[in-house]
């Protein structure tokens, strides 16, 4: 038996990804019209947290906030000792290892998920989600798991890990979608159509990614000095974009924030270092 606790957009999709793979499953939601649907396909709606777990072995929490969650947890009490939550739900990472305190203290097994998609997409064999806790519960209940995601992955034994994964990733989706329609704007401006730069930049753009291994390596060693590329070489292109944005009358916010970033690393004596010695501007050593 599973539970769901929590039937937003993305806690229905998890519900009815287990009612699908066949598992018996019992839904709660603080609005109960949530779960229609879901009761027509089978569920069981509990009537508090607490009744909703008890008689599931697995409990799925996915609510808006972190600190909800932990109040659900804490309304369900000791009807969750001996049995395994996974909690799905977005926040801080400071919010997942209370909540693994919580549920511990409660005397049940704790998981922590992050889901990297949209809720369509739960079910789908190329979904990631990143897991934390304690790698026996996750190895033991792995192929429920996968029910949810085709790559559900172990990251590590914190529960708090996960999250720090989306985070990155959102963080450089930000960085690259910003520097995207940045670019955008200067070339739509030329009367240049976005689509056929798309494609026909295609093989620049992609091997962009590519490079994060190598900074990876780089910034974990410390170890930035490179043959080609180096900072140097990176501060006239910035100024043609700076040049060309302004002329233009595209924003500069972006590109003069770069360049700050570089003419501080050079005028420290860094100009022949790779990009990732720009790390000790956002976390100095």
């Amino acid at each position: 038996m599973i539970a769901v606790l929590g039937l937003g957009e993305m806690g229905s999709a998890l519900a009815a990804a287990m009612l699908a793979a066949g598992h018996e499953t019992t839904v709660w939601n603080r609005s109960a019209d949530k779960a229609v649907p879901l009761v027509a396909k089978g569920a069981r709606l509990a009537d508090s947290p607490e009744s909703a777990v008890r008689d599931a072995e697995l409990v799925i929490v996915n609510v808006q906030d972190g600190a909800v969650a932990g109040k659900l947890l804490a309304a369900a009490g000791t009807a969750l000792a001996g049995r395994t939550v996974v909690n799905l739900t977005d926040g801080p990472s400071e919010q997942a290892s209370a909540a693994a305190e919580l549920v511990a203290d409660l005397g049940a097994d704790y998981l922590h998920g992050q889901i990297m998609t949209i809720a369509p997409a739960i079910g789908s064999p190329d979904t990631v989600i990143f897991y934390g806790g304690p790698r026996a519960v996750f190895d033991k209940y792995e192929p429920v798991l996968r029910i949810l995601g085709g790559r559900g992955t172990h990251v590590s034994d914190d529960p708090s890990v996960p999250l720090l994964y989306g985070m990155a990733i959102h963080d450089i989706m930000w960085g690259l979608l910003n520097g995207f329609l940045h670019a955008a704007a200067l070339l739509g401006d030329a009367g240049l159509p976005l689509t056929r730069f798309a494609d026909q930049a295609a093989p620049s753009l992609s091997a962009l990614p590519t490079l994060f291994p190598m900074l990876a390596t780089e910034i974990d060693r410390a170890e930035y000095a490179t043959p080609f590329g180096a900072l140097k070489h990176h501060l006239p292109s910035i100024d043609d974009v700076i040049a060309e944005s302004h002329s233009r009358g595209v924003d500069t916010e972006l590109p003069t924030y770069t360049r700050k970033l570089v003419a501080d690393a050079l005028a420290a004596g860094h100009g022949d270092d790779s990009y990732s010695r720009l790390i000790e501007h956002f976390a100095p050593r």
